[in-house]
């Protein structure tokens, strides 16, 4: 057969070894990141993930269990609001609400949003317009549930056709609630509130219009269906979370953000940073549980998938050659514009992926705040906002989330300016531990971990408590073990890590 192809029958062991890749392959553990190597989070290209889940969902699934509590997602929405974006947009804001003909306007804000300029444009557009509008300035900064229930029974007399969110996050999540407890009279406040400390009521009516008009560059409040707050009987953050929720419109306007003082723009734009970081490297929306058992529950935040990846990581990008530029230089219009961009993709992104263990952990470190006031913000009263809270434990979570992924912390690593070419895989989680810690010394002013905010070992218990109960967001962290004492172990042991970068 000199010349000619020569067929080899492979031995029982080859056989043995190809059956096991071929069943690897196509029914893959129930751990993906670690276990299957072509899981969408080891590459960065959307196709390939569309075509393995479709392969995946296609074949038919003899050995799937049949406890609903038990079945993983097989969809993932996209839902986000209207937005519009432009300086100069805020004007528009009569016009929009004569559009949707409206004739009451509750305007919602707070007392120092109240004196700027996009109060005042505000004010003129409505009134060009000819509606009759009340303003509530009385929003609080960091939003307790006992100020979310003033605003809500503040508006009830008036009961408004339409909101107008002027401000930061905390304007536009109160204006939120306004929204849908005007719409749910007869509901308890703790109806909505996300399990477990609420029922977790879904939306399923019809609210009213809500203009949101963000002045910081950071929550993306303005695109998401997720309204935070501090529950004091708790000392926890939580919140009220469904795609119904999201306002009508997002009026991004970049003059709005240059009265944001420098260290405001540097806390706002840790959360686009965190919020886009942690959507990138949430688990898989087709790993979730349990399948919902109707779209209405599906959750706003479903797990990373291939339409949130291009808005995270685009976002990532953004906040990190931004960022800086914002902070240091309050006269940089470009970069402040492109912060409050970075901001709304971040709030698309992170809004329909989720975000995990850096808001999660951040939610008892705001809530139980041990005297801490950041410099830089007119407040009265001890304050940790929220950015701040969020990146405090950055670096130790994505050390510990890296075996999980590594080849998106080693993309998120490179979005940082680090060269990755000869990076080993299980390197990933601490390369970006190193880069965001660089970051955040680089940025200025920010607290080098935990202890800097006067938090010491004897409340670390009580952090982890704190935590335990974000379910909503717990849920989607890779790595996180399901049983509760392990759960609890792991989280002790990012609390300690985070008392010092």
């Amino acid at each position: 057969m000199a010349g000619g192809m020569i067929r080899v029958v492979p031995g029982r062991a080859a056989q043995a070894v190809n059956l096991l890749r071929t069943v690897q392959f196509t029914h893959p553990p129930s751990c993906p990141c670690h276990a299957n190597p072509s899981h969408h989070h080891h590459g960065h290209s959307v196709a390939p993930a569309i075509t393995r889940f479709a392969d995946r969902t296609s074949r038919r699934g003899y050995a799937t269990p049949q406890d609903p509590s038990q079945l993983k997602e097989y969809a993932f929405e996209m839902a986000a609001s209207s937005i519009r974006f432009g300086p100069g947009a805020t004007r528009e804001v009569g016009m929009d609400l004569t559009n949707m003909h409206v004739k009451r306007v509750c305007v919602v804000t707070d007392e120092t949003v109240d004196k700027l300029d996009a109060m005042k444009t505000v004010r003129a557009a409505l009134a060009q317009e000819g509606l009759d509008f009340r303003v509530f300035n009385k929003t609080k900064v960091e939003p307790k549930d006992y100020s979310i229930k003033e605003a809500i029974e503040w508006a009830k007399p008036y009961d408004p056709d339409a909101f107008v969110a002027v401000g930061g996050g905390s304007v536009i999540d109160t204006a939120k609630l306004m929204n849908l407890y005007a719409s749910y009279p007869e509901a308890d406040f703790m109806d909505f509130v996300n399990a477990p400390l609420g029922k977790g009521r879904p939306i399923d009516r019809k609210l009213r219009p809500l203009i949101a008009i963000p002045t910081t560059s950071g929550t993306g409040s303005e695109t998401t269906g997720t309204a935070i707050f501090d529950l004091t009987t708790h000392h926890a953050k939580t919140g009220i979370a469904h795609r119904n929720l999201k306002p009508t419109l997002g009026i991004c306007d970049p003059l709005n953000t240059r009265t944001m003082p420098s260290a405001v723009a540097a806390s706002s734009g840790l959360d686009v940073l965190c919020h886009s970081l942690e959507s990138w490297t949430a688990i898989p929306f087709n790993e979730r549980t349990p399948r919902p058992t109707n779209p209405i529950l599906r959750p706003a935040y479903q797990g990373a998938n291939p339409i949130s990846d291009i808005f995270s990581l685009n976002a990532l990008r953004a906040a990190v050659k931004y960022l800086p530029r914002a902070v240091h230089d309050p006269e940089d219009f470009e970069a402040q514009s492109e912060m409050l961009l970075a901001a709304t993709l971040a709030g698309v992104g992170f809004g329909n992926a989720g975000v995990h263990l850096c808001h999660g952990m951040s939610y008892p470190i705001s809530g139980q705040n041990p005297g801490y006031r950041h410099a830089g913000y007119e407040v009265s009263s001890p304050i940790i906002p929220h950015g701040v809270s969020v990146a405090v434990t950055a670096p130790a979570v994505f050390r510990f989330t890296g075996a999980s992924n590594p080849e998106r912390h080693l993309a998120a690593a490179e979005a940082f300016g680090v060269d990755i070419s000869n990076v080993k895989r299980e390197s990933a989680g601490e390369v970006l531990a190193e880069a965001l810690t660089k970051f955040l010394a680089d940025l200025g002013d920010q607290p080098a971990g935990l202890k800097a905010l006067g938090f010491g070992a004897e409340h670390i218990d009580q952090l982890v408590e704190g935590t335990i109960p974000q379910a909503r967001v717990l849920m989607l962290a890779p790595g996180l073990a399901t049983e509760l004492e392990a759960e609890r172990g792991q989280l002790r042991r990012l609390f300690e890590e985070a008392m010092e970068h």
